[in-house]
């Protein structure tokens, strides 16, 4: 019989959407699959994403966060990493920055949910890009698709995003100055989609060809790449099996599928509990 090690701790510090497979209907099974035990703290509660579904009933609350996490420093509970995603208000920045005080031995992960496609999100302002921005300066590993890149970066978004592996690993590159690791998510290279990634491994992923988009496949391929670094992964490694395991889940999903639902992953988890993601 094959000896289990104690799971990795992980707290996921995201938002709750009802309908819509993103955030943590996301991170928390797929991080279970790979072994770790995932302790959710939301930042919102949704009724829908934000992705086509009409405007979502909301619940924000930047109290709770702050109670909760002294409820478990309370309880004596030791996290092994910090798995940092949307966040409503600046306010709730606090929430975020609290945990890396109370835990500053976990790894701090952060994915600075801004915006996407050439465009900052229309709940998003100025001041939470600021304080995402700071929050990237204490994190580990940033993973910002390409609009939010250029957010961290204080920069214009260009109306047409023009990608090479070379230009790619550049944006990588340049965002270590906020983090020691990044990885950059979907730059369109010619006809395939790819990943960047910078910090003791440079590399630019290997090229994917995907037909279709699905809102979520970002949270998908964090909460991969979080739980296989926790594995013991390089990060290089990581972002290699969680681009495979989306793009089998976008291959997976049925070609009627109402794409606004996301991709279905669930079915496949029976990979990653077997490989060694």
């Amino acid at each position: 019989m094959q000896q289990i090690t104690e799971p990795k701790k992980i707290l996921c510090i995201h938002d709750l959407s009802g309908a819509g497979r993103c955030s943590l209907s996301v991170v928390m099974p797929v991080l279970a699959a790979l072994g770790h035990q995932p302790i959710a703290l939301p930042t919102a509660l949704l009724s829908t994403h934000t992705g086509g579904l009409g405007e979502p009933v909301r619940a924000e609350d930047a109290h709770y966060g702050l109670a909760a996490l002294a409820h478990y420093a309370s309880l004596g509970i030791s996290f092994d990493c910090i798995y940092s995603g949307y966040l409503a208000t600046a306010a709730q920045a606090q929430v975020v920055a609290r945990a890396y005080e109370l835990w500053p031995d976990a790894k701090k992960i952060l994915d600075p949910v801004l915006g996407d496609d050439g465009v900052r999100y229309a709940s998003i302002s100025e001041d939470l890009v600021g304080a995402v921005r700071e929050l990237c300066r204490k994190a580990d590993l940033i993973l910002p698709n390409a609009t939010e890149a250029y957010l961290l970066l204080d920069r214009p978004i260009p109306e047409a995003m023009s990608w090479t592996d070379e230009t790619a690993q550049a944006m990588a590159s340049e965002l270590l100055a906020l983090a020691p690791g990044v990885i950059v998510t979907g730059l369109r290279i010619d006809k395939y989609v790819a990943c960047a990634g910078a910090g003791k491994e440079q590399f630019v992923q290997k090229k994917l060809h995907l037909d279709r988009s699905f809102p979520g496949t970002g949270d998908l391929f964090g909460a991969l790449v979080t739980g296989s670094m926790e594995r013991g992964n390089a990060l290089s490694a990581a972002a290699d099996s969680a681009a495979d395991f989306v793009a089998s889940a976008i291959q997976a999903t049925g070609r009627d599928a109402d794409p606004r639902f996301g991709v279905w992953f669930e079915p496949l988890l029976w990979r990653i509990c077997q490989q060694p993601y």
